[in-house]
């Protein structure tokens, strides 16, 4: 009997550890977890402005999102960017089209204004190559289902930078990073 109950509870204790790594190996795996603790998205982006100043001839050519356990992501393909891509990105209280000054409506609580060193047409040809209209959505773009990011909209494509406004449910903290010629930026869904 003995023996018995020590071999269930060597087969609970396994289980038990299998069921602890589960949730780290979807992390690393970039799959999302079912269900993430403050202490597994705690972050340390700050809501702050950011900026680089490296500025690439690269036109922009498409816009994604994605979400995650922790935060909403956008993602810039700038296709064929050599080196690192220029850009600034940070909090407004409303979003004015670049070169114009007009006011675009953004829904959220909050508005992430954000400039990409990367027209969104050819220098050389002047053919478009990201096709979005000002004071629009951004094509192909759906936040239906997303934590932290409400609204999307295209603000101008001006002086080699464009300009895109991201509506997001509140004041919260931020990241840009750049990966291969790709520039990202992850809002976090809690502080």
């Amino acid at each position: 009997m003995r023996r018995s109950g020590a071999a269930a509870a060597v087969v609970i204790l396994a289980g038990a550890g299998l069921l602890g790594t589960a949730g780290t190996a979807g992390a690393a795996t970039g799959t999302a977890a079912a269900s993430g603790s403050a202490t597994n998205c705690s972050v340390t982006w700050g809501s702050k402005a950011k900026s680089a100043t490296n500025a690439t001839s690269a036109p922009l050519k498409n816009i994604t999102t994605s979400g995650n356990t922790c935060y909403d992501r956008m993602v810039f393909d700038i296709g064929g960017a050599r080196g690192k891509v220029g850009y600034h990105v940070g909090y407004v209280d409303a979003f004015h089209q670049d070169g114009s000054g007009e006011r675009i409506p953004v829904k959220g609580g909050a508005i992430l204004e954000i400039f990409v060193s990367a027209p969104s047409h050819d220098p050389a040809t002047g053919r478009q190559t990201y096709a979005a209209e000002a004071g629009k959505s951004l094509p192909g773009v759906n936040l239906s289902g997303y934590r932290t990011f409400k609204d999307t909209k295209f603000g101008a494509s001006f002086e080699g930078q464009t300009q895109v406004g991201l509506g997001v449910r509140a004041k919260l903290p931020f990241r840009v990073q750049q990966s291969g010629d790709t520039l990202i930026v992850d809002v976090a869904h809690t502080w």
